[in-house]
């Protein structure tokens, strides 16, 4: 176990979060999103379950190849297949760490595996040991540890530590505990594991019971020093601890927390809207940290204590998360020098080819806007870094709607490089559009979230739409943003289906060994 007061970020969004149903991301989502949690300073990035298919197997490897600071992590199951496969994937890390798991409850062992207890720590001792042989970064994880017997959960970490593992984690898999038996879990652990100097203690805690940001805090002040969580807490079920939410209590908290974090916080706002964007999944308005609501106030008290001294109603700053005020920043007589500028200061460096295509949409969105604030830049770069080779393109779309008749859209597709158009009508405008995109793609793809948000204030303010499709098995986001909210449906819809040939179904592996999170 450290001795210091270092607390080490495992973040798991790529992985334990994009199990949850419709979070799915292709390649070029994942590697924008690990870039963002490598530059925010994350510890280590679990970059996926390189066994589970080609595409996380790839994912992991990109990832791995440019990742400039933190440690590329691959999850494995107790399989000498999945250790080998997660070895390849992080090959090309400066940094990588394999991850392997097996349960330890009884009722696991009893219904699930099929094992005896002694057969497990055989499996333990000899996947660990075939882990270090590719890497001295070794985790593992004790799937179901909080409804494990202690002894045996005691002698497991033993044997672990024994076989090399260098962090051994302690997953709240059901999300059963509470902070009080949590901690005194990590606390028996620290004192009856003989050889629990030698390794890292980790939290995973499951959100099931609303108890996950509290568990894992519990947890570090009883001796844990890793802490693995995604951003805005997305994973299977409830979800997972909160990125955002542990690394503001520590940061707010000292006299509770005395410890540190490698995080950068501003960074946490463009991130929670990032993954957002990409995923679909949006936070709840009060969502602590990065809800709309989180820095609001209302109330007439709220608002003169505000006015006389913010520290009366705010224990961190909307600044300390990099939240901005949506001033006025660009315009467009806006040239190419002040928008580099204003881009490098919300933390966006780009290449000369992103900038000039960035550029070019920053001009049309000033066409249509006349005032553009910093989240409007900060979609508007997100949504250009997502799009990839696109076999569908948007050219242009014209609707006619209201009261009286059925919605008609008038639509025209470039696809593969070839002009298409469609004249169709709907049950509104958006129904209409859709309707000439299916009759100009031929699909079978199932809407399954239609979902339209406002990045700003005003009658003007772009929409971002965010639209996810079902193709058996395969569900893909589509994320876009216009002023025009009818526009961005269509760009969104457009989006998604242009992920869908690059998609690679899952490997269909038994549920009980697929998953930490259960």
């Amino acid at each position: 176990m450290t001795k210091n007061n270092r607390i080490i970020i495992f973040d798991t969004t790529l992985r334990d979060g994009e199990q949850s149903p419709g979070m799915s991301m292709n390649l070029e989502e994942k590697l924008l999103v690990a870039g963002a949690l490598d530059a925010m300073g994350v510890d280590v990035i679990e970059a996926g379950f390189a066994m589970a298919s080609n595409g996380d197997f790839e994912a992991v490897k990109a990832i791995a190849k440019v990742t400039q600071n933190a440690v590329v992590c691959s999850l494995a199951r107790a399989k000498v297949a999945d250790i080998e496969r997660a070895a390849e994937a992080i090959k090309p890390a400066r940094r990588g760490r394999i991850h392997t798991f097996i349960s330890t409850s009884d009722i696991h062992l009893q219904y699930q595996f099929r094992l005896s207890r002694e057969e497990v720590l055989e499996i333990i001792r000899d996947t660990v040991k075939l882990a270090r042989k590719f890497t001295d970064n070794v985790e593992w994880s004790a799937m179901d540890a909080t409804r494990s017997d202690v002894d045996y959960l005691c002698k497991a970490f033993e044997v672990a530590i024994k076989a090399g593992a260098t962090t051994v984690n302690v997953p709240d898999t059901v999300g059963y505990a509470t902070p009080e038996d949590y901690g005194k879990l990590i606390k028996t652990l620290v004192n009856r594991v003989p050889n629990i100097d030698k390794a890292v203690i980790s939290t995973h805690c499951q959100n099931d019971l609303g108890l996950a940001t509290a568990n894992s805090l519990a947890a570090i002040t009883s001796g844990a020093r890793q802490i693995e969580c995604t951003i805005n807490g997305i994973g299977e079920r409830a979800g997972n601890t909160a990125l955002e939410e542990v690394v503001m209590a520590i940061h707010t908290r000292k006299d509770l927390f005395p410890f540190a974090t490698g995080i950068d916080t501003t960074h946490i706002t463009r991130l929670s809207r990032l993954v957002q964007g990409i995923t679909g999944a949006a936070v709840q308005v009060n969502k602590a940290i990065v809800g709309a609501n989180a820095f609001a106030h209302e109330s007439g008290i709220h608002q003169d204590g505000m006015l006389k001294h913010a520290g009366t109603y705010e224990i961190m700053t909307p600044e300390s998360v990099g939240l901005t005020k949506s001033n006025l920043v660009m315009g467009k007589h806006s040239g190419r020098h002040a928008l580099k500028s204003k881009l490098q200061e919300l933390g966006f460096n780009l290449g000369d080819n992103s900038f000039e295509e960035v550029f070019g949409k920053f001009k049309e969105l000033a066409d249509k806007k006349k005032d553009i604030y910093d989240n409007d830049l900060i979609a508007l770069v997100d949504n250009q870094a997502v799009r990839g080779d696109e076999r569908i393109k948007f050219i242009s779309l014209q609707v006619m709607c209201g009261s009286k008749g059925p919605a008609a859209a008038e639509l025209e597709l470039e696809i593969d490089g070839k002009s298409h158009k469609a004249k169709t009508s709907g049950d509104g405008p958006v129904d209409s559009t859709f309707n000439a995109i299916k009759k100009l793609v031929t699909d079978e793809t199932r809407l399954v979230l239609y979902q339209v948000s406002a990045i700003t204030k005003g009658t003007d303010a772009q929409a971002e739409v965010t639209v996810r499709l079902q193709q058996g098995e395969t569900i893909v986001n589509g994320t876009a943003a216009d002023t025009d909210t009818i526009v961005a449906s269509a760009m969104a819809y457009i989006a998604a289906l242009n992920k869908l040939p690059t998609q690679t179904d899952k490997v269909k592996m038994k549920p009980e060994t697929s998953s930490l999170a259960g």
